[in-house]
Parts: structure tokens; sequence; C-alpha cells
């Protein structure tokens, strides 16, 4: 065989391809694309019961991939994408947030009127994006992630189109998104500009190294100019004061479920990518972007914790909390240690369960009261519906840090990550922040044990009848002729209770035996720590 054979042979063979490490992705995209062409179809069980059904099983799927992926560390694409623990346990957090927002989305008006297909869909594409985004060691990588994760989710906040909230929300999500969506990338540019690399290790290598480049690079302002921007970019859509405006205004007017999958998915996302680039990539000048990262901590844990003392509807309330809990994972971003990068992502997976809990159950009060995600609606819950009042609960008293709970454990260990890492006036933030919390979330829990059921509102009437929108689902036509039946029963709402029940229930045993998730949590740390 000639020397032109052989090189003829080795362009058609092309490159390799780790399908392995890279099926997660593979499936989700497979998955998207079959929901989408089934959400097609004219019967009506296709699109109500098949469409979820493959959703399910899209989710299941790539939660086995994820599994089987443990330990089997990889670089694919040629160095864009690292598959290591972190990733996957990341990942694990977004299939699961999404099965939960699936099944809160089964008798949701919002999949009806935005087409089931196309709804859930477009939430396995930004499960998609989100798996990119935390996989990126490449910044054009990262910014296709966070495009392919938010882009769905600005047509998913507005899909209740008949409802001028969703609308609103899904606009104002818009915006705000593309203005950090610009500003991260115009930082990332910068970035690139100063050391010349795409690559998180390049980057590091630039920064880091011995050459006399490197030292003026410590004190780069077009270097320090370009972190500056992407922390604001990673800001907007961590949900970091004071670039939170948007927060409780899209939280309230999207669609519930909606709501679930962004107060958990999204923010372990963001989080994610905090972790790999500033850990990892600009790890060589921490002690320029460490103060301002522990200044928009503390300033973040203030205003999410004040701001939810005054809040009456629970979304808006979960909303400030969030913007609080964001305070707290972001000051175990500061202290870039393996112990910090352990208890941020701890942290990231004791938020998911105690969030979707408090959430599923104001998915059951939006179905059968008027101003269901209002506190007055939990009045008396404890005595009507008790299989919604406990979880709802537990997930109160978790968020709060009261012992016990899973995140009393998540709490107590960012507080010694920061004590560890000289930051200990950063972990006293944490437990003012935390007392101030107990303000709101006991509110909920005095409300839901305490107060009569007669202080809440009249339930729904049996029907409900919308506008007509040109280019309305006919699901959802069909739907409003034949009316929305509203039911307070367990039998009514089974999915939510099953849904509010299981991650009410992870709170307290996560809380009692924590060990499975700190030596995942530890996996990871070590993963991102070996990388370069």
């Amino acid at each position: 065989m000639t020397v032109l054979d052989t090189l003829v042979i080795a362009h058609i063979q092309g490159p390799h391809i780790d399908w392995g490490s890279l099926s997660p992705f593979v499936v989700l995209a497979v998955g998207a694309l079959v929901v989408l062409v089934v959400g097609l179809f004219t019967s009506a069980i296709a699109r109500e019961r098949i469409v979820p059904a493959l959703t399910v099983v899209a989710l299941g799927v790539t939660i086995a991939f994820e599994i089987s992926r443990f330990h089997h560390q990889a670089t694919i694409i040629s160095g864009a994408l690292r598959i290591d623990d972190l990733a996957l346990i990341l990942d694990l957090v977004f299939a699961v947030s999404a099965l939960a927002a699936v099944l809160l989305s089964v008798r949701e008006r919002a999949a009806a009127e935005a087409g089931h297909g196309e709804y859930h869909s477009l939430l396995l594409f930004s499960v998609f994006g989100m798996a990119v985004l935390v996989s990126a060691v490449n910044l054009v990588t990262l910014f296709i992630g966070l495009e392919l994760l938010s882009i769905p989710l600005y047509i998913l906040c507005a899909s209740d189109s008949r409802r001028a909230a969703s609308l609103e929300s899904g606009l104002k999500y818009l915006i705000i998104g593309s203005v950090g969506s610009a500003t991260l990338a115009y930082g990332l540019a910068l970035i690139y500009g100063a050391t010349g690399s795409t690559d998180f290790g390049g980057i590091a290598n630039a920064i880091t190294g011995n050459s006399v480049q490197a030292g003026g690079l410590l004190s780069d302002p077009l270097l320090l100019t370009g972190i500056g921007l992407s922390v604001v970019g990673f800001a907007f859509k961590a949900s970091v004061a004071p670039f939170h405006q948007w927060t409780p205004d899209v939280y309230e007017g999207a669609p519930t479920p909606i709501t679930a999958f962004m107060a958990t998915a999204t923010k372990a996302a963001a989080f994610g990518v905090f972790l790999r680039f500033f850990d990892v990539a600009v790890i060589g000048v921490q002690d320029t972007w460490a103060p301002l990262l522990a200044a928009l901590a503390t300033i973040t844990i203030i205003v999410g914790n004040a701001g939810a003392l005054g809040q009456s509807s629970m979304k808006r309330m979960l909303a400030y909390s969030g913007v609080g809990q964001a305070g707290y994972m972001l000051a175990g971003v500061v202290v870039g240690t393996q112990l910090g990068i352990d208890a941020t992502v701890f942290y990231i997976a004791t938020y998911l369960p105690v969030n979707i809990a408090a959430f599923a159950v104001v998915v059951a009060r939006e179905r059968d009261r008027p101003g269901g995600d209002d506190i007055s609606a939990l009045a008396g819950l404890g005595t009507r519906q008790p299989w919604l009042a406990w979880p709802i609960t537990i997930a109160m008293l978790s968020l709060a840090g009261i012992p016990s709970t899973v995140g009393f454990i998540g709490k107590l260990y960012l507080i010694r990550a920061l004590v560890d890492g000289d930051y200990t006036w950063l972990a006293v933030v944490i437990v003012v922040g935390s007392m101030i919390s107990l303000g709101y979330y006991l509110r909920v829990v005095a409300t839901i044990w305490m107060s009569s059921p007669e202080a809440a509102p009249a339930a729904r009437p049996a029907l409900a009848t919308r506008p007509a929108i040109a280019g309305g689902s006919p699901e959802a036509d069909a739907a409003d002729a034949g009316g929305w039946p509203r039911s307070d029963s367990a039998v009514a709402n089974a999915e939510v209770v099953v849904v509010a029940a299981l991650f009410g229930a992870a709170g307290i045993l996560f809380g009692i035996i924590p060990s499975p998730l700190l030596r995942l949590a530890a996996h990871a740390g070590r993963s991102i720590t070996g990388i370069f």
C-alpha cells in the first residue's frame, strides 16, 4: 500500500469519536427531535400521553448513560468538552429536575397551549444546553452551551400564551438574558485577546506560565476587564445580586413547572460553569477575582433574604430565596480549593429536592385556588391536605438550614470550606443570612399549621374560560371548550403529590444520611482540580 493510499483511507475514516462519552448528548438531542415529531401527530393520545412518556424515557436513558460514565474521564470533540465526575453529577441534577418538570406539567395548561411536542422538546434541548455548558473547557463551547440552554427557556417561560404574565415573563427573560449573554461574550473575547487562547488549559498556562508575558498578564487591564465582564455575564444567569432584578418577575410569570426547572437546573448549570471557569481557567488571578466574588456573595445573601421578607407570593418569595441561596453557592466558588468545590457541588445537589418539593405544592394549590401561589392559599393545609403540607414544611425548614435537614448539612459544609480558606467573615455572613431567612420560611410553616382553613381563598370554579388567540394550539382550544376541572384531592393531583412526597423525603433522608452526596461531591472536586 502506498503512502497516498494510506492518507486517503485515513481521510475517509475521519477522526475517532468517543461515542461512550458522547452518548448522553446524543440521547438528549435525538430524544428532543423524536418528541418534536411525535407531537405533530393529530392523535390526542400521542400528544398528551406518548410525548411526555417519550420525554421521561429520554431522560431516563440519559441518566443511565451518565451513571455508566462515572470515573471514566475523557476530553472529547478536539478538547472542547470535558466529561468528568463534576459534569456528570450536574447532568444528573439537570435530568432529575427535568423529570420533575415533566411530571408537574402533565395536567398543566401551558404544555397544551404551547403544543406538547414543542413544550417537551424545548425542555430536552435546554437540558442538552446545560450539559454542554458544564462540560465546556473552551470559551466558544461555553458560549454555545449558554445559548442552547437559554433560548428554549425564553420560549418556555412564555408558553402559557393566553396569560399576560407568562408572555411578560418570556419577554423580560429574553431581554435581560440577551444583555447578560452579550456582556459575557464581550468578556470572553477580551480574555481571548489577552491570552491568545480559547481553551481553558491554554488560558491557565498563559496566566500562570513562567514567561515574561505571563507575568505581565497578572496585571493586564485587558484580562482583568474580561474577567470582570465575565463575572457580570455569569451573575445574570445565576441570579447574583445586583444582577438579579429579572428573577422575581420571571419566576412569578412563568408556568410553575418551568419555574421549578429554572430554579434548580439553571442555577446548577450557572454555578457549574462558575466552578470550571474560575477554579480552572483563571485560577492564576484568584487574588484579583476572589474579593470581587466575595463582595457579590455578601450583597446577594443580604439582598435575597431581605427581599424575601416582604413577599406574599410563594413564587416571588422562592425567587428571592433563590437569590440568597445563590450567594451561599458563590461563597464556595470564592475559596478556590477542592473543599470549596466539594461544598458548592454538595449544596447544588441539596438545593434540588427541597425546591422541587416546594414548587410541586405551589402547582397543586394553583390548580384549585385563585391566586394559588399566594402564601395565604396555604392556610390550614396541614389539616386539609397533609400529603402536601409535610413536603413543603420540610422544604422550608431545609432551606432555612434547620438541623436534621439536608440544607443544614449543606450550609455547614460551606462554612467549613470558608473557614479553612481564610474567609471566616463570609462564613459569618452566611450565618446571618440564614437567621434572616427564618423570618419568611417559618412564616410559611406557621401559615400551613397554625392558620385556620377559612383563611384560604375559595376554591376555583370548575370551568375556566380563556380568550382565543391567533395560532393557538388545537389541544388548548379543545381544553378551553370543555373547561379545566380543578380539584384539591390527592387523586386529581397524584403526580404532583408523588413528586412533592419523594423530593420532600429526600430533604430529610440526605439530612440524616448525607454520606452518598458527600462522596459524589468529593469525586467532583477531585475531577476538576486534576484536569490540568
